[in-house]
């Protein structure tokens, strides 16, 4: 089952046992694949719309911006609307795969340095090419970046 079955679902049983929260953070990544949908149209990628690395991709970037929101919302006192962001959170990440652990981000990173033959600073953008290609929606590539820049320089 792909992606947008497993959130079509999702969507249909929140909407069954009348679970608001749910439903409404259902609805935003919903809205966030039709609007990927909409950007490919026309595009050479356009050939089955959004594939299930996107939908990863797409969900990544949603826990990251709640993630800053929460935080923000933290540091101004506003701790109703910061767990209503780390509830969204919850509901998001049960449609990602597990996150590779530090260890194992490190062993990815020494992986794709070897895959991609890179020898100096020059080859990080082909390490993080690999990187992306295994490993979207299971890494964060913000901490990432640094990893490989530390091992390449």
């Amino acid at each position: 089952m792909d992606m947008r079955d497993r959130l079509t679902l999702a969507l249909k049983d929140a909407m069954k046992s009348k679970e608001a929260d749910r439903l409404s953070t259902l609805r935003l990544i919903n809205a966030a694949i039709k609007d990927k949908d909409i950007a490919l149209r026309g595009t050479a990628d356009e050939e089955g719309g959004v594939s299930d690395a996107d939908v990863l991709g797409i969900l990544g970037r949603m826990v990251k911006q709640r993630q800053e929101s929460a935080r923000a919302y933290e540091e101004g006192g506003r701790l109703e609307l910061a767990e209503k962001e780390l509830s969204e959170i919850k509901v998001i990440e049960d449609f990602l795969p597990r996150q590779l652990s530090p260890d194992e981000a490190e062993q990815a990173v020494e992986t794709a340095i070897a895959d991609a033959g890179a020898e100096s600073i020059r080859d990080m953008g082909k390490v993080m090419a690999v990187l992306k290609a295994k490993y979207t929606g299971r890494m964060d590539f913000g901490k990432a970046g640094p990893m490989v820049k530390a091992r390449l320089g």
